[in-house]
């Protein structure tokens, strides 16, 4: 796959990792967010492919985190918008995206996503059983999740 760029940040692809279906987890595209000039990582995003109950209600179709030293710009939000077309090609006409710290709800609402809800964490999710708050983060103190529901 060729590297996507707004001019400002490209995304290279680092990684597909195809869908496990025995844990209900999608395809996921990896990868590094870059300076259009440079390859060195400043960040990563990633994006699921398609839809499960458990991804829409609690894991989010993005992962997304910028190294400290170059947040700030909105590199994790202008990472989101450059994915749009990889969703759309995808079929995917809504997106949902799992806030599980201040600075990645900060990100969902600057690239203008509405938040739809709260939900806690079953007993028997992953995050829940690998003794996680939210998210692969950890960020928050309570067994809960949030979406971010966004059209493409």
């Amino acid at each position: 796959m060729e590297p996507l760029s707004d001019g400002e940040i490209t995304l290279r692809l680092s990684k597909d990792t195809p869908a496990d279906p025995t844990k209900e987890w999608l395809r996921a595209l990896h990868f590094d967010i870059t300076l259009p000039d440079s390859v060195e990582a400043i960040g990563f995003i990633d994006i699921r492919l398609g839809y499960t109950l458990s991804l829409v209600r609690f894991g989010g179709h993005f992962g997304f985190n910028v190294k400290s030293e170059w947040r700030g710009h909105h590199y994790a939000g202008k990472a989101c918008k450059l994915l749009r077309q990889i969703a759309i090609t995808y079929g995917m006409d809504v997106l949902w995206i799992n806030p599980n710290n201040w600075p990645s709800r900060k990100t969902c609402e600057w690239i203008g996503a509405t938040l739809v809800e709260i939900v806690d964490l079953p007993p028997e999710n992953d995050q829940y059983k690998e003794g996680r708050s939210v998210g692969t983060d950890g960020f928050f103190t309570e067994r809960e999740s949030s979406g971010y529901r966004k059209s493409p």
